[in-house]
């Protein structure tokens, strides 16, 4: 049995380690490792959706189809209407790749500043899309908008921004999307905002005036709940109508539903998070920055990257040595536009930020 010609010829996407993975691995015991390779919410979900969760019991049944609920809650917390909101079941994923059934044609091009997230690339190569590189310039760790604007052509179909960016942590001003977004109005301008709460900046005042922009959310990252898969689309009324016509049905589970409607309406619980997850990624700055054989780049979101190569070691190595004492980070060799050098490390509590930079510091000795 062959598969499609693209599926032979792709690479798989390379996750973040699992602590499992880890354990097994280095002999350690999965409750003594830190994880901080995800990017995930290190101080677990609203406590009111676990609650909600323990009391769901209906799991015999299809889950809502109706999400009007949902859609209304996450518009208020956006600050848009409800028909600019679109909800998917398999977090931010999902929504690319609706955005993908719903737009792509195969020979259509998509462009990807790199370095940046690679599950864009990873999901539209099944639909017979093809990437173009645009830059991210490293030197000065911002977006080099021209080489966006020099890749378009007739072909364009979309553009992706991450912004904050994954992995470099730095925003694209406002001003760069709108050079991009205003040169075709048939070119879907995707701004990726899954960690947009750390940086405390929105870009979705310009769906009104871009109606080609389209944001990407999460509930993965402050909202706590990666491990219940729930992404967001906010853009103009006809795109997600359009989109509408394409996302399963059933996308969503019975307690995934539940854990989102309560942790949106648990207002302080959202504000700790973001707050605490500023707290731990500014102590994590100071302390990384600290250490003379590291350049740390300062970061929006609830990530850092820094370059190891003054340490005489490669990422891989580094990144073993710490999985070894029990410390899972990302090794970023696998993304396209770094080259080996490059480690990201994402928010955790005080008490794991002390131990990791402890261990830190012990392996670079």
């Amino acid at each position: 049995m062959k598969p499609r010609q693209i599926v032979s010829e792709m690479d798989s996407y390379v996750p973040g380690r699992s602590q499992d993975e880890i354990a097994a691995e280095f002999g350690l015991k999965k409750e003594d490792i830190i994880k901080l390779g995800s990017n995930e919410n290190p101080w677990g979900p609203s406590p009111k959706a676990l609650a909600a969760i323990r009391e769901e019991v209906n799991i015999n049944r299809y889950p809502e189809s109706d999400l009007r609920e949902l859609i209304h809650e996450y518009a208020l917390y956006s600050g848009v209407d409800d028909d600019q909101v679109i909800v998917g079941g398999d977090g931010a994923d999902e929504i690319i790749d609706v955005l993908a059934k719903t737009f792509i044609d195969e020979g259509d091009e998509f462009i990807v500043p790199l370095p940046s997230y690679m599950y864009y690339e990873y999901l539209l190569l099944q639909y017979g899309a093809v990437p173009v590189y645009a830059r991210w310039d490293m030197e000065e760790n911002k977006l080099d908008v021209d080489s966006v604007i020099n890749s378009i052509t007739e072909k364009t179909k979309m553009i992706f921004l991450c912004t904050p960016n994954n992995p470099t942590g730095t925003l694209i001003s406002q001003e760069d999307i709108a050079r991009i977004a205003e040169i075709n109005e048939d070119i879907l301008v995707v701004v990726d905002e899954a960690y947009f709460e750390f940086a405390e900046i929105t870009n979705k005042d310009m769906i009104e005036k871009y109606p080609n922009i389209f944001i990407i959310r999460t509930m993965s990252k402050v909202m706590g709940l990666a491990g219940m898969r729930i992404g967001f689309g906010i853009s103009s009324p006809e795109v997600i109508e359009y989109i509408f016509r394409i996302k399963p049905v059933f996308s969503l589970t019975r307690l995934s539903y539940i854990a989102a409607l309560e942790t949106l309406k648990d207002k302080e619980y959202i504000e700790r998070s973001i707050r605490d997850g500023i707290a731990s990624r500014e102590y994590l700055y100071s302390e990384l920055d600290k250490i003379d054989s590291l350049k740390v780049f300062p970061s929006k979101s609830n990530f850092i990257l820094f370059n190891v190569e003054d340490t005489g070691m490669t990422a891989t190595e580094l990144t073993r040595k710490l999985m070894a004492e029990g410390i899972i980070v990302r090794d970023c060799t696998s993304f396209k536009g770094l080259d080996d050098y490059w480690v990201r490390i994402s928010i955790c509590t005080q008490d794991e930020n002390e131990k990791f930079i402890e261990i830190m510091k012990k392996v670079l000795e």
